[in-house]
């Protein structure tokens, strides 16, 4: 991954999660502008990355763009075949499905993430891949 693209997803992270706790909906709104900027202008360069779209779905309050943009981010995750993002991303695809009602397709997510979570190091993400499925198909 680019280094520079990694540092700027950082900063505006963090300029997001300072205004949230400060509950400065005006600034979060700046901050979350130029994060879906900076992914609309590397989208199908060199510099796209599953980090940045990852992030701008971690910060969408509207559950079925947050899903929407989780795919996309999936997409290019799968392009690099980078199976920690495959994952993390499977992961959060599956949660927000079961807070939509779409047990099924919460289903198909995660046993797509345990799939690639076979080759990564977090337990901890394996873990709560299983458990998430494992009360799903209960």
């Amino acid at each position: 991954m680019n280094t520079k693209l990694y540092k700027s997803v950082l900063a505006l992270t963090d300029d997001l999660m300072t205004a949230a706790q400060a509950q400065n909906q005006q600034r979060f709104d700046e901050h979350y502008a130029q994060l879906k900027l900076l992914c609309e202008s590397n989208e199908g360069s060199d510099k796209d990355h599953p980090v940045q779209w990852e992030t701008l779905a971690d910060f969408t309050d509207d559950l079925a763009l947050a899903v929407t943009l989780y795919e996309h981010a999936l997409i290019k995750a799968q392009a690099i075949n980078s199976k920690d993002f495959c994952s993390s991303i499977g992961y959060s695809i599956g949660a927000l499905k079961v807070e939509l009602g779409d047990k099924e397709g919460a289903i198909l997510a995660l046993e797509a993430a345990k799939i690639a979570c076979n080759k990564i190091i977090d337990k901890q993400l394996k873990a709560e891949i299983h458990d998430l499925l494992t009360e799903l198909k209960s």
